[in-house]
């Protein structure tokens, strides 16, 4: 029997960056929960409410409807430099276009690279070959105005996973498979007070990912994303937002007496999720992040927030930056986490260009 080095195993607990680190053990795919953008990063993974860019792709398909031009955005960062691997990296892009008496159309994305990856034999350390491992996704956007009020969008994506281009032992079959899915978004701003919205974004609604045994297919880290945003202050040279996201991972898997597991199906999970434990360990389970934004005269802008998740132990502060002169706007966002924690040090540089 052939196996996969531990940098597999090590990978797949961290690869998350927003998203419940609950869904490491009763999720695949997990890729699909890592945050694009480095002006969310910076205010503490947080932009549900928001979402006024090209990102919306990932954050809130509702928000495409608030876009009237066209717009590209991209993000590059290392994955995980605390690990020292060197060769990940995670990639994503989005481009949408408003279309008049349509709506706002997007297609975006989504990379990772996980690396080379070691083959070694069963009856030692040998190494006997080498592979790379990576996922990707590819999702159609649209967003349009229900209403002067309510924003609504919708993503639907292909997603393809590599994580070994073999069989294990007796197994038929290798570490690839595919799935497609749906996100569900909308943004609400109020009439009695402009200055604050509300957004949800129910992510990753889809069927399981079969690698080899269809009887142990593995579900999508199906994900409620919900939160709020306010502006403070808006004037002409000034302008303060807030903005916090709740993010709640509608999964559920169990194992029985013999060590089989079992998930239920998405359409069942969003709604068995809710009942998988106490309240108190509803409470558990949800994430949540918060940062806030400055912007001088359109020009500059400065960000700072913190994230914490009770399951995942993760707890760490973000800062950023960001630039916009004429048509192009770059961001930088960084993690600031424990030593020797794998996300700390995370530097994401991303780079949007606006048109009419």
């Amino acid at each position: 029997m052939r196996r996969i080095v531990l940098t597999l195993v090590i990978i797949a607990a961290f690869v998350p960056m927003t998203g419940n680190l609950f869904a490491q053990s009763e999720a695949t795919a997990i890729f699909l929960m890592v945050s694009p953008g480095a002006r969310a990063g910076g205010m503490g993974e947080a932009n549900v409410a928001v979402a006024d860019d090209a990102y919306a792709t990932f954050w809130n398909p509702a928000g495409l409807a608030t876009i009237k031009g066209k717009e590209f955005s991209g993000m590059h960062a290392q994955w995980l430099p605390g690990l020292n691997l060197g060769d990940m990296y995670y990639d994503f892009a989005s481009y949408v276009q408003h279309f008049e008496g349509i709506g706002t159309l997007g297609i975006s994305g989504t990379y990772i690279n996980y690396g080379e990856q070691v083959r070694t034999d069963e009856t030692g350390p040998d190494v006997i070959g080498t592979f790379s491992s990576f996922e990707m996704a590819i999702g159609l956007s649209y967003g349009t105005m229900l209403s002067e009020n309510l924003a609504v969008g919708s993503t639907a994506k292909y997603i393809y996973s590599r994580l070994a281009p073999f069989s294990a032992g007796e197994q038929q079959g290798a570490g690839i498979g595919s799935s497609v899915a749906v996100d569900l978004g909308f943004i609400w701003t109020p009439g009695f007070s402009r200055r604050t919205s509300f957004g949800v974004n129910l992510q990753n609604l889809g069927p399981k990912i079969t690698y080899i045994d269809a009887a142990q297919a593995d579900p999508l880290p199906t994900n409620l994303k919900f939160g709020f945003a306010f502006k403070a202050l808006e004037s002409e040279f000034n302008k303060l937002s807030f903005t916090v996201d709740f993010n709640k991972l509608l999964v559920v898997k169990t194992t029985d007496d013999e060590g089989n597991t079992k998930s239920d199906p998405f359409y069942k999970a969003v709604f068995s999720s809710w009942t998988d434990g106490g309240f108190g360990n509803q409470i558990k389970r949800t994430n949540v992040g918060g940062g806030a934004e400055y912007w001088y005269s359109n020009i500059f802008s400065l960000r700072a927030g913190y994230f914490y998740e009770s399951v995942g132990k993760r707890k760490f502060a973000t800062f950023g930056a960001g630039l916009r002169f004429s048509l192009y706007q770059f961001d930088f966002g960084y993690i600031s986490g424990d030593t020797g924690h794998p996300l700390t040090d995370t530097m994401r540089f991303s780079l949007s260009f606006k048109f009419d």
